[in-house]
Protein backbone atom coordinates (compact mmCIF):
# COMPACT_ATOMS: atom_id res chain seq x y z
CA UNK A 1 0.00 0.00 0.00
CA UNK A 2 1.61 3.30 -1.09
CA UNK A 3 1.72 6.47 0.99
CA UNK A 4 -1.12 8.15 -0.92
CA UNK A 5 -3.31 5.11 -0.38
CA UNK A 6 -2.66 5.16 3.36
CA UNK A 7 -3.42 8.85 3.56
CA UNK A 8 -6.71 8.35 1.77
CA UNK A 9 -7.81 5.75 4.28
CA UNK A 10 -7.91 8.51 6.89
CA UNK A 11 -10.79 10.91 7.52
CA UNK A 12 -12.64 12.55 4.62
CA UNK A 13 -11.33 15.91 5.87
CA UNK A 14 -7.87 14.82 4.72
CA UNK A 15 -8.83 14.31 1.04
CA UNK A 16 -7.19 17.59 0.12
CA UNK A 17 -3.94 16.27 1.56
CA UNK A 18 -4.19 13.24 -0.69
CA UNK A 19 -4.70 15.35 -3.78
CA UNK A 20 -1.78 17.51 -2.72
CA UNK A 21 0.47 14.49 -2.50
CA UNK A 22 -0.72 13.38 -5.94
CA UNK A 23 0.26 16.77 -7.25
CA UNK A 24 3.71 16.49 -5.77
CA UNK A 25 3.98 13.10 -7.44
CA UNK A 26 3.18 15.12 -10.65
CA UNK A 27 -0.26 16.61 -11.92
CA UNK A 28 -25.81 14.33 -17.03
CA UNK A 29 -40.18 9.41 -18.27
CA UNK A 30 -40.58 12.44 -20.31
CA UNK A 31 -38.97 14.10 -23.25
CA UNK A 32 -39.78 17.31 -25.06
CA UNK A 33 -40.58 16.99 -28.75
CA UNK A 34 -37.39 18.69 -29.92
CA UNK A 35 -34.13 16.72 -30.08
CA UNK A 36 -30.65 18.15 -29.72
CA UNK A 37 -29.82 19.09 -33.29
CA UNK A 38 -26.53 19.64 -35.03
CA UNK A 39 -24.23 17.46 -32.98
CA UNK A 40 -20.84 16.18 -34.11
CA UNK A 41 -19.32 12.80 -33.20
CA UNK A 42 -15.85 11.37 -33.68
CA UNK A 43 -15.16 7.72 -32.83
CA UNK A 44 -11.66 6.46 -32.10
CA UNK A 45 -11.16 2.70 -31.82
CA UNK A 46 -8.80 1.04 -29.39
CA UNK A 47 -6.17 0.37 -32.03
CA UNK A 48 -6.22 3.99 -33.22
CA UNK A 49 -5.63 5.37 -29.73
CA UNK A 50 -2.25 6.10 -28.21
CA UNK A 51 -3.26 4.51 -24.89
CA UNK A 52 -5.51 1.73 -26.28
CA UNK A 53 -8.67 3.56 -25.24
CA UNK A 54 -11.90 3.61 -27.19
CA UNK A 55 -13.09 7.22 -27.43
CA UNK A 56 -16.26 9.04 -28.49
CA UNK A 57 -16.71 12.77 -28.87
CA UNK A 58 -20.13 14.39 -28.66
CA UNK A 59 -21.16 18.04 -28.98
CA UNK A 60 -24.64 18.84 -27.65
CA UNK A 61 -25.48 21.65 -30.06
CA UNK A 62 -28.82 23.44 -29.83
CA UNK A 63 -29.73 27.08 -29.32
CA UNK A 64 -30.98 27.74 -25.80
CA UNK A 65 -30.09 24.26 -24.54
CA UNK A 66 -29.17 24.21 -20.84
CA UNK A 67 -28.40 21.03 -18.92
CA UNK A 68 -27.14 19.69 -15.63
CA UNK A 69 -24.99 16.63 -15.07
CA UNK A 70 -26.80 13.82 -13.27
CA UNK A 71 -26.59 10.18 -12.21
CA UNK A 72 -29.18 7.38 -12.47
CA UNK A 73 -28.33 4.70 -9.94
CA UNK A 74 -28.33 1.01 -10.76
CA UNK A 75 -31.40 -1.06 -10.00
CA UNK A 76 -30.86 -4.17 -7.89
CA UNK A 77 -34.08 -5.65 -9.20
CA UNK A 78 -36.29 -4.31 -6.41
CA UNK A 79 -36.82 -0.90 -8.01
CA UNK A 80 -38.02 0.08 -11.48
CA UNK A 81 -35.21 1.51 -13.62
CA UNK A 82 -35.44 4.92 -15.21
CA UNK A 83 -35.31 5.03 -19.01
CA UNK A 84 -37.43 2.36 -20.61
CA UNK A 85 -38.77 1.65 -17.14
CA UNK A 86 -41.70 -0.44 -18.33
CA UNK A 87 -39.72 -2.52 -20.82
CA UNK A 88 -37.31 -4.15 -18.39
CA UNK A 89 -38.97 -7.15 -16.75
CA UNK A 90 -39.70 -6.86 -13.05
CA UNK A 91 -36.64 -7.87 -11.07
CA UNK A 92 -34.17 -6.84 -13.77
CA UNK A 93 -30.86 -5.52 -12.50
CA UNK A 94 -29.58 -2.50 -14.39
CA UNK A 95 -26.35 -0.57 -14.64
CA UNK A 96 -25.59 2.76 -13.05
CA UNK A 97 -25.48 5.54 -15.66
CA UNK A 98 -23.78 8.93 -15.66
CA UNK A 99 -25.35 11.53 -17.94
CA UNK A 100 -27.37 14.73 -17.97
CA UNK A 101 -30.82 16.23 -17.65
CA UNK A 102 -31.98 19.20 -19.69
CA UNK A 103 -33.84 22.29 -18.59
CA UNK A 104 -34.84 22.82 -22.22
CA UNK A 105 -34.88 20.71 -25.41
CA UNK A 106 -34.40 17.46 -23.50
CA UNK A 107 -36.37 17.51 -20.27
CA UNK A 108 -35.27 14.26 -18.71
CA UNK A 109 -32.23 12.03 -18.46
CA UNK A 110 -29.87 11.08 -21.29
CA UNK A 111 -27.03 8.70 -20.54
CA UNK A 112 -23.38 9.17 -21.42
CA UNK A 113 -21.53 6.25 -19.77
CA UNK A 114 -22.42 3.32 -17.53
CA UNK A 115 -20.49 1.48 -14.85
CA UNK A 116 -19.03 -1.00 -17.38
CA UNK A 117 -17.45 1.81 -19.42
CA UNK A 118 -20.07 1.57 -22.19
CA UNK A 119 -20.41 5.09 -23.62
CA UNK A 120 -22.72 6.76 -26.13
CA UNK A 121 -23.07 9.97 -28.13
CA UNK A 122 -25.46 10.96 -30.91
CA UNK A 123 -26.10 13.15 -33.90
CA UNK A 124 -29.50 13.80 -35.51
CA UNK A 125 -29.87 13.47 -39.29
CA UNK A 126 -33.64 13.81 -39.59
CA UNK A 127 -34.25 11.75 -42.70
CA UNK A 128 -37.39 11.62 -44.83
CA UNK A 129 -40.33 13.42 -43.25
CA UNK A 130 -42.82 10.80 -44.46
CA UNK A 131 -40.96 8.14 -42.47
CA UNK A 132 -41.15 9.86 -39.08
CA UNK A 133 -43.38 7.62 -36.99
CA UNK A 134 -46.64 8.84 -35.46
CA UNK A 135 -46.60 6.03 -32.89
CA UNK A 136 -43.91 4.32 -30.88
CA UNK A 137 -42.32 4.35 -27.45
CA UNK A 138 -38.72 5.44 -27.74
CA UNK A 139 -37.19 8.75 -28.61
CA UNK A 140 -33.43 8.64 -28.93
CA UNK A 141 -32.44 9.88 -25.43
CA UNK A 142 -34.65 7.27 -23.78
CA UNK A 143 -33.34 4.59 -26.13
CA UNK A 144 -29.72 5.46 -25.35
CA UNK A 145 -30.39 5.44 -21.61
CA UNK A 146 -32.12 2.06 -21.80
CA UNK A 147 -29.19 0.70 -23.79
CA UNK A 148 -26.72 1.87 -21.16
CA UNK A 149 -28.83 0.54 -18.31
CA UNK A 150 -29.23 -2.91 -19.83
CA UNK A 151 -25.87 -3.67 -21.47
CA UNK A 152 -22.36 -4.52 -20.28
CA UNK A 153 -20.71 -4.11 -23.70
CA UNK A 154 -21.17 -1.98 -26.80
CA UNK A 155 -22.21 -5.05 -28.78
CA UNK A 156 -24.89 -5.88 -26.19
CA UNK A 157 -26.06 -2.25 -26.26
CA UNK A 158 -26.65 -2.11 -30.02
CA UNK A 159 -28.42 -5.49 -29.96
CA UNK A 160 -30.57 -4.37 -27.02
CA UNK A 161 -31.53 -1.06 -28.64
CA UNK A 162 -32.48 -2.95 -31.79
CA UNK A 163 -34.67 -5.39 -29.87
CA UNK A 164 -36.34 -2.58 -27.90
CA UNK A 165 -37.35 -0.52 -30.93
CA UNK A 166 -38.44 -3.65 -32.83
CA UNK A 167 -40.80 -4.52 -29.98
CA UNK A 168 -41.91 -1.13 -28.66
CA UNK A 169 -41.42 1.23 -31.60
CA UNK A 170 -39.45 4.40 -32.27
CA UNK A 171 -41.02 7.85 -32.47
CA UNK A 172 -38.27 10.20 -33.50
CA UNK A 173 -36.29 11.43 -36.47
CA UNK A 174 -33.30 9.78 -38.08
CA UNK A 175 -30.50 9.35 -35.58
CA UNK A 176 -26.92 8.11 -35.48
CA UNK A 177 -25.75 6.83 -32.11
CA UNK A 178 -22.09 6.25 -31.33
CA UNK A 179 -21.48 3.34 -28.96
CA UNK A 180 -18.22 2.10 -27.51
CA UNK A 181 -16.84 0.07 -24.65
CA UNK A 182 -13.33 -0.91 -23.61
CA UNK A 183 -12.69 -2.94 -26.76
CA UNK A 184 -15.12 -2.09 -29.57
CA UNK A 185 -16.84 0.89 -31.20
CA UNK A 186 -20.09 0.87 -33.17
CA UNK A 187 -22.49 3.20 -34.96
CA UNK A 188 -26.23 2.49 -34.59
CA UNK A 189 -28.42 4.29 -37.16
CA UNK A 190 -32.21 4.38 -36.98
CA UNK A 191 -35.22 6.08 -38.52
CA UNK A 192 -38.97 5.54 -38.59
CA UNK A 193 -41.01 3.65 -41.15
CA UNK A 194 -43.91 6.08 -41.32
CA UNK A 195 -45.89 4.22 -38.68
CA UNK A 196 -49.36 5.40 -37.70
CA UNK A 197 -51.83 4.05 -35.17
CA UNK A 198 -53.45 2.04 -38.02
CA UNK A 199 -50.17 1.08 -39.69
CA UNK A 200 -47.64 0.16 -37.03
CA UNK A 201 -44.65 -1.04 -39.00
CA UNK A 202 -42.08 0.14 -36.50
CA UNK A 203 -38.72 1.42 -37.66
CA UNK A 204 -35.59 0.44 -39.55
CA UNK A 205 -32.11 0.32 -38.10
CA UNK A 206 -28.60 -0.88 -38.77
CA UNK A 207 -25.47 -1.10 -36.61
CA UNK A 208 -21.89 -1.50 -37.83
CA UNK A 209 -18.67 -1.99 -35.93
CA UNK A 210 -15.85 0.42 -36.67
CA UNK A 211 -12.74 -1.57 -37.69
CA UNK A 212 -10.13 -1.60 -34.98
CA UNK A 213 -7.24 0.74 -35.70
CA UNK A 214 -9.52 3.19 -37.50
CA UNK A 215 -11.60 6.25 -36.72
CA UNK A 216 -14.88 7.50 -38.11
CA UNK A 217 -17.09 10.56 -37.75
CA UNK A 218 -20.71 11.57 -38.29
CA UNK A 219 -22.27 15.01 -38.28
CA UNK A 220 -26.03 15.17 -38.94
CA UNK A 221 -26.03 12.83 -41.93
CA UNK A 222 -26.36 9.06 -41.87
CA UNK A 223 -23.02 7.38 -42.54
CA UNK A 224 -23.76 3.68 -43.04
CA UNK A 225 -24.12 2.88 -46.72
CA UNK A 226 -23.85 -0.63 -48.16
CA UNK A 227 -23.49 -3.02 -45.23
CA UNK A 228 -22.67 -6.74 -44.92
CA UNK A 229 -25.80 -8.84 -44.44
CA UNK A 230 -23.99 -12.02 -43.44
CA UNK A 231 -21.40 -10.76 -40.98
CA UNK A 232 -22.94 -10.88 -37.48
CA UNK A 233 -19.56 -10.16 -35.91
CA UNK A 234 -19.56 -6.71 -37.44
CA UNK A 235 -23.13 -5.82 -38.41
CA UNK A 236 -26.71 -6.07 -37.12
CA UNK A 237 -29.88 -4.76 -38.78
CA UNK A 238 -33.65 -4.89 -38.56
CA UNK A 239 -35.33 -7.70 -40.51
CA UNK A 240 -37.55 -5.20 -42.35
CA UNK A 241 -34.75 -2.93 -43.49
CA UNK A 242 -35.21 -3.62 -47.22
CA UNK A 243 -38.93 -4.42 -47.26
CA UNK A 244 -39.92 -1.03 -45.85
CA UNK A 245 -37.91 0.65 -48.60
CA UNK A 246 -39.48 -1.56 -51.26
CA UNK A 247 -43.02 -0.97 -49.95
CA UNK A 248 -42.40 2.78 -49.90
CA UNK A 249 -41.01 2.83 -53.43
CA UNK A 250 -37.59 3.87 -52.21
CA UNK A 251 -35.69 0.83 -53.49
CA UNK A 252 -36.02 -1.57 -56.40
CA UNK A 253 -34.35 -4.91 -55.61
CA UNK A 254 -34.18 -5.65 -59.35
CA UNK A 255 -32.21 -2.53 -60.13
CA UNK A 256 -28.84 -4.15 -59.63
CA UNK A 257 -27.90 -1.37 -57.23
CA UNK A 258 -26.67 -2.61 -53.84
CA UNK A 259 -28.93 -1.67 -50.94
CA UNK A 260 -27.51 1.28 -49.01
CA UNK A 261 -29.04 2.45 -45.73
CA UNK A 262 -27.82 5.98 -46.30
CA UNK A 263 -28.73 5.93 -49.98
CA UNK A 264 -32.32 4.82 -49.28
CA UNK A 265 -33.21 6.46 -45.98
CA UNK A 266 -30.79 9.36 -45.74
CA UNK A 267 -30.89 12.90 -47.04
CA UNK A 268 -28.05 13.86 -49.34
CA UNK A 269 -28.68 17.27 -50.87
CA UNK A 270 -25.95 19.74 -51.70
CA UNK A 271 -26.76 21.98 -48.77
CA UNK A 272 -26.80 18.99 -46.38
CA UNK A 273 -23.33 17.94 -47.45
CA UNK A 274 -22.09 21.50 -47.15
CA UNK A 275 -22.98 21.87 -43.48
CA UNK A 276 -22.62 18.22 -42.41
CA UNK A 277 -20.08 16.25 -44.43
CA UNK A 278 -17.71 19.21 -44.36
CA UNK A 279 -17.21 18.57 -40.67
CA UNK A 280 -16.35 14.94 -41.42
CA UNK A 281 -13.91 16.10 -44.07
CA UNK A 282 -12.30 18.49 -41.62
CA UNK A 283 -11.70 15.80 -39.00
CA UNK A 284 -10.46 13.25 -41.52
CA UNK A 285 -8.12 15.67 -43.28
CA UNK A 286 -6.44 16.64 -40.01
CA UNK A 287 -6.24 13.11 -38.59
CA UNK A 288 -4.81 11.72 -41.83
CA UNK A 289 -3.26 14.46 -43.98
CA UNK A 290 -1.56 11.75 -46.04
CA UNK A 291 -4.93 10.81 -47.58
CA UNK A 292 -5.18 14.24 -49.18
CA UNK A 293 -8.98 14.04 -49.07
CA UNK A 294 -10.71 16.44 -51.45
CA UNK A 295 -13.32 18.85 -50.18
CA UNK A 296 -15.33 18.37 -53.39
CA UNK A 297 -17.96 15.99 -51.95
CA UNK A 298 -18.69 18.36 -49.06
CA UNK A 299 -18.86 21.26 -51.48
CA UNK A 300 -21.49 19.45 -53.56
CA UNK A 301 -19.36 18.95 -56.66
CA UNK A 302 -21.20 16.65 -59.04
CA UNK A 303 -19.63 13.20 -59.29
CA UNK A 304 -17.38 13.66 -56.26
CA UNK A 305 -16.83 10.51 -54.23
CA UNK A 306 -18.26 10.27 -50.70
CA UNK A 307 -15.83 10.12 -47.82
CA UNK A 308 -14.78 6.70 -46.53
CA UNK A 309 -16.81 4.96 -43.81
CA UNK A 310 -13.67 4.98 -41.68
CA UNK A 311 -10.00 5.83 -42.04
CA UNK A 312 -6.68 5.02 -40.40
CA UNK A 313 -5.15 8.11 -38.78
CA UNK A 314 -1.57 8.97 -39.65
CA UNK A 315 -0.61 8.40 -36.01
CA UNK A 316 -2.34 7.02 -32.95
CA UNK A 317 -4.42 9.68 -31.24
CA UNK A 318 -4.08 10.99 -27.70
CA UNK A 319 -6.87 12.70 -25.78
CA UNK A 320 -5.21 16.02 -26.59
CA UNK A 321 -5.21 15.12 -30.30
CA UNK A 322 -8.93 14.31 -30.15
CA UNK A 323 -9.66 17.56 -28.32
CA UNK A 324 -7.79 19.43 -31.06
CA UNK A 325 -9.84 17.67 -33.76
CA UNK A 326 -13.00 18.96 -32.07
CA UNK A 327 -11.75 22.55 -32.21
CA UNK A 328 -12.08 23.83 -35.74
CA UNK A 329 -13.36 26.68 -37.88
CA UNK A 330 -11.70 25.18 -40.98
CA UNK A 331 -8.59 26.94 -39.74
CA UNK A 332 -5.82 27.37 -42.26
CA UNK A 333 -7.95 26.42 -45.28
CA UNK A 334 -9.62 28.58 -47.89
CA UNK A 335 -12.81 28.16 -45.80
CA UNK A 336 -11.23 29.60 -42.65
CA UNK A 337 -14.10 31.39 -40.88
CA UNK A 338 -11.83 33.92 -39.18
CA UNK A 339 -10.81 35.38 -42.53
CA UNK A 340 -12.71 37.49 -45.08
CA UNK A 341 -15.41 40.14 -44.98
CA UNK A 342 -17.86 37.71 -43.35
CA UNK A 343 -15.62 37.58 -40.28
CA UNK A 344 -15.73 41.33 -39.74
CA UNK A 345 -12.71 43.41 -38.78
CA UNK A 346 -11.61 41.20 -35.88
CA UNK A 347 -11.84 37.67 -37.30
CA UNK A 348 -15.23 36.66 -35.83
CA UNK A 349 -15.32 32.90 -36.51
CA UNK A 350 -19.04 32.33 -35.78
CA UNK A 351 -22.04 32.75 -38.08
CA UNK A 352 -25.49 33.59 -36.75
CA UNK A 353 -28.43 31.42 -37.78
CA UNK A 354 -30.07 30.69 -40.10
CA UNK A 355 -27.36 28.79 -41.93
CA UNK A 356 -29.20 29.09 -45.25
CA UNK A 357 -30.07 32.48 -46.70
CA UNK A 358 -31.06 34.14 -49.96
CA UNK A 359 -30.16 37.43 -51.60
CA UNK A 360 -31.57 38.63 -54.92
CA UNK A 361 -32.93 35.20 -55.76
CA UNK A 362 -29.67 33.32 -55.14
CA UNK A 363 -29.30 30.80 -52.31
CA UNK A 364 -26.31 30.65 -50.00
CA UNK A 365 -25.12 28.78 -46.91
CA UNK A 366 -22.75 29.85 -44.18
CA UNK A 367 -19.99 27.48 -43.23
CA UNK A 368 -20.97 25.21 -40.31
CA UNK A 369 -17.86 24.15 -38.37
CA UNK A 370 -17.38 21.72 -35.52
CA UNK A 371 -16.83 24.58 -33.10
CA UNK A 372 -20.03 26.56 -32.82
CA UNK A 373 -21.55 29.07 -30.46
CA UNK A 374 -24.72 27.07 -29.67
CA UNK A 375 -22.91 24.14 -28.08
CA UNK A 376 -24.21 23.47 -24.57
CA UNK A 377 -21.41 21.06 -23.72
CA UNK A 378 -19.04 18.63 -25.38
CA UNK A 379 -17.39 15.46 -24.16
CA UNK A 380 -14.61 13.04 -24.95
CA UNK A 381 -15.34 9.65 -23.41
CA UNK A 382 -12.51 7.21 -22.78
CA UNK A 383 -13.06 3.51 -22.04
CA UNK A 384 -9.96 1.52 -21.12
CA UNK A 385 -9.56 -2.25 -20.71
CA UNK A 386 -6.24 -1.76 -18.90
CA UNK A 387 -7.97 -0.26 -15.85
CA UNK A 388 -10.74 -1.38 -13.50
CA UNK A 389 -14.15 -0.09 -14.63
CA UNK A 390 -14.35 2.24 -11.66
CA UNK A 391 -11.18 3.99 -12.89
CA UNK A 392 -11.17 3.36 -16.63
CA UNK A 393 -14.44 5.10 -17.45
CA UNK A 394 -13.50 8.76 -17.87
CA UNK A 395 -15.42 11.64 -19.46
CA UNK A 396 -13.52 14.76 -20.45
CA UNK A 397 -16.21 17.41 -20.06
CA UNK A 398 -16.32 20.97 -21.43
CA UNK A 399 -19.04 23.62 -21.30
CA UNK A 400 -20.05 25.71 -24.31
CA UNK A 401 -18.03 26.24 -27.52
CA UNK A 402 -15.38 23.55 -28.05
CA UNK A 403 -12.90 26.16 -29.24
CA UNK A 404 -12.97 28.16 -26.03
CA UNK A 405 -13.79 25.49 -23.45
CA UNK A 406 -11.49 23.65 -21.08
CA UNK A 407 -11.87 19.87 -20.96
CA UNK A 408 -11.87 18.63 -17.37
CA UNK A 409 -11.67 15.01 -16.16
CA UNK A 410 -14.94 13.62 -14.76
CA UNK A 411 -14.91 9.95 -13.79
CA UNK A 412 -18.16 8.17 -14.65
CA UNK A 413 -18.05 6.30 -11.34
CA UNK A 414 -18.42 9.50 -9.31
CA UNK A 415 -21.08 9.40 -6.57
CA UNK A 416 -22.12 13.06 -6.91
CA UNK A 417 -21.75 15.62 -9.68
CA UNK A 418 -19.71 18.81 -9.21
CA UNK A 419 -21.78 21.68 -7.83
CA UNK A 420 -21.23 24.05 -10.73
CA UNK A 421 -22.53 21.38 -13.16
CA UNK A 422 -25.81 20.93 -11.25
CA UNK A 423 -26.96 24.53 -10.76
CA UNK A 424 -28.17 27.42 -12.87
CA UNK A 425 -30.84 28.15 -15.44
CA UNK A 426 -30.95 29.43 -19.00
CA UNK A 427 -33.28 32.17 -17.73
CA UNK A 428 -30.85 33.87 -15.36
CA UNK A 429 -27.15 34.67 -15.58
CA UNK A 430 -25.15 33.03 -12.78
CA UNK A 431 -21.37 33.25 -12.95
CA UNK A 432 -21.11 30.35 -10.47
CA UNK A 433 -22.92 27.98 -12.86
CA UNK A 434 -20.32 26.40 -15.13
CA UNK A 435 -22.20 26.88 -18.38
CA UNK A 436 -22.67 30.59 -17.75
CA UNK A 437 -19.01 31.09 -16.85
CA UNK A 438 -17.71 29.56 -20.07
CA UNK A 439 -20.53 31.03 -22.15
CA UNK A 440 -19.72 34.51 -20.90
CA UNK A 441 -16.03 34.27 -21.76
CA UNK A 442 -16.78 33.01 -25.27
CA UNK A 443 -19.45 35.62 -25.97
CA UNK A 444 -17.32 38.45 -24.64
CA UNK A 445 -14.52 37.40 -26.97
CA UNK A 446 -16.54 36.91 -30.16
CA UNK A 447 -16.74 40.58 -31.27
CA UNK A 448 -12.94 41.03 -31.03
CA UNK A 449 -12.04 37.43 -31.59
CA UNK A 450 -8.48 37.57 -32.87
CA UNK A 451 -7.46 39.94 -30.10
CA UNK A 452 -8.89 37.92 -27.23
CA UNK A 453 -8.57 34.31 -28.38
CA UNK A 454 -4.81 34.12 -27.58
CA UNK A 455 -5.52 34.78 -23.89
CA UNK A 456 -8.21 32.11 -23.84
CA UNK A 457 -6.08 29.54 -25.66
CA UNK A 458 -3.16 30.15 -23.31
CA UNK A 459 -5.29 29.41 -20.27
CA UNK A 460 -6.91 26.45 -22.02
CA UNK A 461 -3.56 24.90 -22.85
CA UNK A 462 -2.17 25.55 -19.37
CA UNK A 463 -5.05 23.85 -17.55
CA UNK A 464 -5.55 20.95 -19.94
CA UNK A 465 -1.83 20.15 -19.86
CA UNK A 466 -2.03 20.18 -16.08
CA UNK A 467 -4.94 17.72 -16.13
CA UNK A 468 -3.28 15.42 -18.68
CA UNK A 469 -0.05 15.32 -16.69
CA UNK A 470 -1.85 14.67 -13.42
CA UNK A 471 -3.83 11.65 -14.68
CA UNK A 472 -1.20 8.90 -14.25
CA UNK A 473 -0.64 9.65 -10.58
CA UNK A 474 -4.35 10.04 -9.88
CA UNK A 475 -5.22 6.78 -11.59
CA UNK A 476 -2.38 4.87 -9.96
CA UNK A 477 -3.75 5.96 -6.60
CA UNK A 478 -7.33 5.08 -7.54
CA UNK A 479 -6.30 1.61 -8.74
CA UNK A 480 -4.52 0.94 -5.43
CA UNK A 481 -7.55 2.10 -3.49
CA UNK A 482 -9.89 -0.07 -5.55
CA UNK A 483 -7.86 -3.17 -4.69
CA UNK A 484 -8.97 -3.01 -1.07
CA UNK A 485 -12.05 -0.79 -1.04
CA UNK A 486 -13.83 0.26 -4.25
CA UNK A 487 -15.97 2.78 -2.37
CA UNK A 488 -12.85 4.64 -1.28
CA UNK A 489 -11.68 4.75 -4.89
CA UNK A 490 -15.06 6.18 -5.93
CA UNK A 491 -14.90 8.77 -3.14
CA UNK A 492 -11.41 9.72 -4.21
CA UNK A 493 -12.31 10.06 -7.90
CA UNK A 494 -15.47 11.99 -7.02
CA UNK A 495 -13.48 14.52 -4.98
CA UNK A 496 -10.81 14.72 -7.66
CA UNK A 497 -13.36 15.27 -10.46
CA UNK A 498 -15.14 17.99 -8.51
CA UNK A 499 -11.90 19.77 -7.64
CA UNK A 500 -10.79 19.89 -11.27
CA UNK A 501 -14.19 20.97 -12.61
CA UNK A 502 -14.35 23.77 -10.05
CA UNK A 503 -10.71 24.64 -10.68
CA UNK A 504 -11.50 25.20 -14.36
CA UNK A 505 -14.66 27.18 -13.60
CA UNK A 506 -12.77 29.39 -11.15
CA UNK A 507 -10.02 29.93 -13.72
CA UNK A 508 -12.59 30.96 -16.34
CA UNK A 509 -14.18 33.43 -13.93
CA UNK A 510 -10.75 34.98 -13.43
CA UNK A 511 -10.26 34.93 -17.19
CA UNK A 512 -13.57 36.80 -17.60
CA UNK A 513 -12.32 39.44 -15.18
CA UNK A 514 -9.02 39.76 -17.03
CA UNK A 515 -10.68 40.08 -20.43
CA UNK A 516 -13.10 42.76 -19.20
CA UNK A 517 -10.30 44.78 -17.62
CA UNK A 518 -8.04 44.57 -20.65
CA UNK A 519 -10.58 44.82 -23.47
CA UNK A 520 -13.26 47.44 -22.90
CA UNK A 521 -14.73 50.44 -24.66
CA UNK A 522 -13.02 49.50 -27.91
CA UNK A 523 -9.53 49.68 -26.47
CA UNK A 524 -6.91 47.16 -25.41
CA UNK A 525 -5.31 48.19 -22.15
CA UNK A 526 -1.58 47.57 -21.93
CA UNK A 527 0.45 46.48 -18.91
CA UNK A 528 1.10 50.09 -17.90
CA UNK A 529 -2.59 50.89 -17.80
CA UNK A 530 -2.59 52.86 -21.03
CA UNK A 531 -5.33 52.61 -23.65
CA UNK A 532 -3.73 52.69 -27.11
CA UNK A 533 -5.93 52.83 -30.18
CA UNK A 534 -6.88 49.44 -31.59
CA UNK A 535 -7.92 50.43 -35.11
CA UNK A 536 -8.99 48.14 -37.93
CA UNK A 537 -7.12 45.94 -40.44
CA UNK A 538 -6.28 47.72 -43.68
CA UNK A 539 -8.06 45.12 -45.82
CA UNK A 540 -11.29 45.71 -43.91
CA UNK A 541 -10.89 49.48 -44.20
CA UNK A 542 -10.52 49.09 -47.97
CA UNK A 543 -13.90 47.34 -48.06
CA UNK A 544 -15.43 50.22 -46.08
CA UNK A 545 -13.97 52.70 -48.56
CA UNK A 546 -15.24 50.72 -51.54
CA UNK A 547 -18.79 50.59 -50.15
CA UNK A 548 -19.23 54.01 -48.54
CA UNK A 549 -15.95 55.85 -48.78
CA UNK A 550 -17.62 59.12 -49.81
CA UNK A 551 -19.15 59.35 -46.35
CA UNK A 552 -15.83 59.21 -44.55
CA UNK A 553 -13.40 60.86 -46.93
CA UNK A 554 -11.60 63.95 -45.74
CA UNK A 555 -10.78 66.84 -48.07
CA UNK A 556 -7.16 67.56 -48.82
CA UNK A 557 -5.57 69.99 -46.38
CA UNK A 558 -4.89 72.37 -49.28
CA UNK A 559 -8.66 72.61 -49.87
CA UNK A 560 -9.32 73.94 -46.36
Amino acid sequence: MNRIHKLYLQKSSQYAVVLGVVFIAYFFLCFSVSPVFSCTNLIVTKGASADNACMITYTADSAGFFCRLAIVEASDGTTRPLGGSDVFPEGTKTHRVFGFTGETVISSFQGIMNDCQVAMGETTWGGREELVNKVGKFMYPELMTAGLQGASTAREAVELMGRLVDEYGYIDEGESISVCDKNEAWIFEICGAGSTAEDNRGCVWVAMRVPDGQITAHANLARIGVFPKDDPDNCFYSKNIEQVAIDRGLYDPNSGIPFSFFGVYGINGVRDRRVCEKRVWSMFRRAAPSLNLSVDYAQGVEGARPYPWSITPDHKLTTADVAALMRDHFDGTEYDMSEGIDSGPYGYAMRCRPLYWEVDGKKYAWERPISTQQTCFSIITTSRASLPDVVGGLVWFGWDDTYTTCYTPVYAALNRVPKSTSIGSINRFDIKAGWWTFNFVANYAYPRYKEMIPMIKTEQERLESYFYNLQPAVEKTAVELAKTDEKLAVDFLTDYSEMQVEKARDAWEELANALIVRFNDGYSRDEEGNYPNVGYPVEWLRRVVNEKGDQFILPNEDDN
